[in-house]
């Protein structure tokens, strides 16, 4: 047995339920990789899934791997598999249904691996996945922004909203986001047109007749926006659609998504980012064996950009 060390849980709990242990590494299999990680992203679903709050929707066997976002570099390669050589820096969303990256090593499907953008690190490259994905994949593939259209983007300086400014501004929308005080500047600097404090101001009172509202909050929050669209506007809900109703009464729709793996997508986003139009921002770097407190942090639903895992 060629050992590694991860990090995983056995249980469904709190953040100590995640424990740093040797397993047995795995090998790629037809049509994967197996990459020797360098970096893993941190995001909201991971610590979701380690709480048990996703069982209905993923069929996870545990004791369980999480951590969906990597970079590092592939270390070997299954059969079939021609886009990629051993050595090649590489950054990718894996299946969220399967073991993730906090980790020495994980095998990935070649469908969902793309070359890590030149112009940045590993540990930069690992916040970018899933964040971004799922702002392209809100913004473009459901929601068919297109420039001249308005965009209100909900905790618009956290993980999928920074990337969601950025996003935005890059395809000539007007770009509207909340945030607080302390962000807003932040949020700015990112390419938003307008900041709203929702501390201090409902948004509601403040914008009307957008085209599309990004909802990463869910809750009131999206009960809120229903009325900020303009007839046969669309409000896209990154933790499902909460309250249709709302959709129903103001002649609007409402769509959830969950972030698919998509190579030719990261691949454009790479371009992106090394062509300087789009950027990330990592707030917090960690040890792997510090798992545990990146939940913490990331639970606390306050972070600027993104926590990253350094393995």
């Amino acid at each position: 047995m060629i050992a590694m060390k991860a990090v995983r849980f056995h249980s469904y709990g709190g953040p100590e339920v995640l424990v740093v242990e040797d397993m047995q590494r795995p090998e790629a299999a037809e049509g994967e990789v197996l990459i020797a990680v360098h970096a893993v992203g941190v995001n909201p679903v991971d610590w979701k899934v380690r709480g048990g709050y996703l069982t209905g929707m993923l069929n996870h066997h545990l004791p369980l791997i999480p951590g969906w976002d990597v970079s590092g570099v592939v270390a070997a390669i299954g059969g079939g598999v021609t886009d990629f050589k051993v050595g090649d820096a590489v950054y990718s969303l894996l299946d969220i249904s399967r073991n993730g990256a906090y980790a020495e090593y994980v095998t990935a499907r070649v469908g969902g691996i793309a070359t890590k953008p030149a112009s940045v690190d590993h540990v930069t490259a690992a916040g970018v996945p899933i964040a971004a994905l799922t702002a392209w994949q809100s913004l473009f593939d459901f929601a068919k922004l297109s420039a001249g259209q308005t965009v209100l983007i909900h905790a618009a300086a956290g993980g999928v909203g920074h990337f969601a400014v950025q996003l935005a501004r890059w395809k000539g929308a007007k770009v509207i986001g909340t945030a607080s005080a302390n962000n807003a500047e932040f949020v700015r600097q990112l390419g938003a047109d307008e900041v709203i404090d929702y501390n201090t101001t409902r948004f509601e009172d403040a914008v009307s007749d957008v085209d599309v509202v990004l909802d990463t909050m869910g809750g009131d929050t999206q009960q809120r926006s229903w009325k900020v669209l303009k007839k046969g506007g669309i409000l896209i809900g990154t933790l499902g659609i909460q309250s249709p109703e709302g959709a129903a009464k103001y002649g609007v729709r409402g769509e959830a998504i969950f972030v698919a793996p998509n190579a030719d997508e990261l691949t454009q986003i790479a371009v992106l980012i090394d062509s300087g139009e789009l950027k990330t921002v990592v707030s917090t770097v960690l040890p792997l064996d510090e798992a545990a407190r990146a939940h913490e942090l990331s639970q606390t639903g306050h972070v600027r950009g993104k926590i990253v895992l350094k393995v």
